[in-house]
């Protein structure tokens, strides 16, 4: 049960969703609690399991086992612990191997004399290089070949006094076959010649293409404290590096039998950026090994999420409905963050993850209740909401042009910043479709129509609006088309519609702070900031700087990365227009907010009500006073 509860954990982890993995840490602490109470210390729990005697007191070979099992049930470590143990390692294209003595010199990688199974501080390194085999350059396996005895026995299984209880020998491949990325080619789409356009052409593939690659990088670990195993029961990913010992020799009961010592290649931490692949113009390979003893709950822990994203990534490539953590890209990224992130900027980065869903959320209640309650269009440009969607729009399709370069969380919020600014729009106008004019060629069309009549501040505000974009076309358009026709001419694309997404991109990422300027300038010339939603504002703005931070760690296209520079630009503006216009929120302002008019209304039905002259109470004509004096603070 215990197991069973850990292996649920391990798995939950690894196909990446969080709240599921808390669920089953939850899950996996309390099994572990109910197993110690019910079960003691585990000496019940031993009790009941079957005791494996040593090798040394099998049964004697050819005595007869009336209950033989060939598969068996319970399998107890072959050698005990802190013996001492030789290693060769060799590699080649065959799972063949010669006679050791008639071996290649150079197919040698590790040779280790006196490694003790189970003293965690025993630890080798070994670097060195190998030629390539031509087998191997033609998508052909790197088999690694590993030879393990017990000090002073003979490793070669051909020699005359090899003891099959006294050595071992096993394969593992070191290269994979994995899902070759695609990659995109680019072409001038004017300009360029037929010849290289030509030479830029992707190949027409019929399905997804393979290719064999290797990481120069592995970890050996034995595994000294792996014990008594049920070996029907064990978990598959385990089971694998699982070797039981070759004569088949069983106990007296006839059910159990006995396993060399496990020797776990880790490759949980190879990147795939860090691999090369194997083709006919790679000769020589670098090989760096440590060898080294691993805790039992580590093992489990490495080769079951190793395992999932290995068949993860399997059922994508194969073309199969698409897992719940996608294709493993994103764990491969989450990976990269902690391998290649400094530990104090990665440490930094976790903090701050958290703050940036907190601070995320509370902009986004903020701008909701914000807009709900607000009443009237004072110092809001309707024509910066309606920009913001299409830049947005164009941003999102760009990251998806771009999609395997981009992280699921940054569309995700992309996405739903679109969203947000699209209901902004039926809140500050009302959305109609309307027949068209006679001479149009589309029966009809989407008008936008003033939800009341506009007060004089509100008009204001429309032509402060109208003068603010007359000047940021005048900027923005000139720079919009020279920026076009440089790219035309100058870079390549994958199409006409990547040119016209990119071209897009780059001015929004370019230029899009400028959207932004009409706000700021509707508070210059209105000379305040009061319409303005002050709580969400400062949410968001503060998650700009926590945007600087994961522009550094988070996989992104680079003008993404820079894009989020330009806001701190349009923060400082803020903060000194803020401190300029000063808001007395305890008050209503000249815009009908603030002072809320629902605690005046408290305020008048817990007054006591007082007697006048002649003995009628003065309770309406008290209200009627204070709302008199509220309209007109107004």
């Amino acid at each position: 049960m215990l197991r069973a509860a850990f292996y649920e954990l391990v798995l939950t982890i690894s196909q990446g969703r969080l709240q599921s993995v808390f669920q089953a840490i939850g899950i996996f602490l309390i099994v572990q609690y109910l197993v110690g109470q019910f079960l003691g210390n585990g000496n019940k729990n031993a009790s009941t399991t079957p005791t494996v005697p040593a090798f040394d007191d099998r049964v004697a070979s050819g005595a007869e086992i009336t209950n033989y099992n060939p598969i068996p049930q319970m399998i107890a470590p072959l050698w005990p612990m802190n013996t001492s143990l030789d290693i060769s390692i060799y590699v080649g294209p065959s799972l063949i191997m010669p006679h050791l003595s008639s071996a290649r010199k150079d197919s040698l990688v590790l040779e280790e004399k006196g490694f003790t199974l189970g003293d965690y501080k025993d630890t080798r390194q070994v670097d060195t290089t190998f030629k390539v085999p031509p087998e191997v350059q033609s998508n052909g396996t790197l088999w690694a070949h590993f030879y393990v005895s017990l000090e002073g026995y003979p490793l070669d299984p051909g020699a005359k006094d090899y003891d099959a209880a006294k050595a071992h020998h096993f394969f593992y491949p070191l290269n994979q076959v994995l899902l070759k990325k695609k990659v995109a080619k680019t072409r001038k789409l004017v300009g360029a010649s037929e010849d290289e356009n030509l030479d830029d052409e992707e190949p027409i593939g019929s399905g997804p293409t393979f290719s064999s690659y290797y990481h120069p990088n592995f970890t050996m670990s034995f595994i000294p404290d792996s014990g008594t195993q049920n070996y029907v029961n064990m978990h598959p990913a385990m089971r694998q590096y699982v070797h039981l010992e070759e004569s088949g020799a069983r106990d007296a009961s006839g059910q159990n039998g006995w396993y060399y010592p496990i020797l776990f290649v880790n490759t949980f931490w190879q990147l795939r950026d860090h691999m090369t692949e194997l083709n006919s113009t790679v000769k020589e390979l670098p090989l760096h090994i440590d060898l080294n003893n691993l805790p039992n709950w580590k093992f489990s822990l490495y080769a079951s999420i190793g395992e999932g994203q290995k068949q993860t990534q399997k059922q994508a490539a194969s073309g199969g409905p698409m897992p719940a953590a996608g294709d493993g890209s994103e764990f491969e990224v989450f990976k990269k963050i902690l391998i290649d992130t400094n530990i104090y900027l990665l440490a930094t980065t976790a903090i701050v993850t958290i703050l940036h869903m907190i601070f995320e959320g509370l902009a986004f209640k903020s701008d909701i209740s914000h807009w709900r309650n607000k009443k009237d269009n004072v110092g809001i440009s309707f024509r910066t909401i309606l920009a913001n969607v299409f830049m947005q729009t164009v941003i999102f399709l760009y990251l998806v042009d771009n999609s395997d370069g981009t992280s699921w969380m940054i569309l995700m919020g992309q996405g739903v910043g679109i969203l947000l600014e699209a209901w902004k729009i039926t809140k500050t106008v009302d959305v109609r479709i309307r027949e068209a004019a006679p001479d149009s060629w589309l029966p009809y069309k989407v008008t936008f129509e003033d939800k009341h009549k506009l007060s004089e501040t509100e008009e204001k505000t429309q032509e402060y609006d109208q003068i603010a974009f007359r000047y940021l076309s005048i900027v923005a358009v000139p720079l919009l088309g020279a920026y076009a026709v440089y790219s035309l001419l100058y870079e390549t694309h994958k199409s006409w519609y990547s040119f016209i997404i990119t071209t897009l991109v780059g001015s929004v990422y370019a230029y899009g702070f400028l959207m932004m300027v009409p706000s700021l300038y509707i508070n210059y010339r209105l000379k305040s900031v009061a319409h303005m939603p002050a709580k969400a504002m400062t949410y968001k703005f503060l998650n700009t700087f926590i945007d600087d931070l994961f522009a550094f760690t988070i996989k992104m296209p680079t003008l993404h990365r820079l894009a989020t520079l330009r806001d701190d630009v349009i923060f400082f503006v803020y903060i000194y227009q803020a401190w300029a216009y000063k808001v007395d929120h305890t008050r209503i302002n000249e815009f009908g907010q603030g002072g809320d008019d629902e605690k005046v209304e408290e305020k008048l039905a817990s007054k006591p009500v007082a007697a006048a002259p002649n003995g009628s109470t003065s309770a309406a004509s008290a209200t009627g006073t204070e709302k008199s004096r509220a309209k007109k603070r107004k």
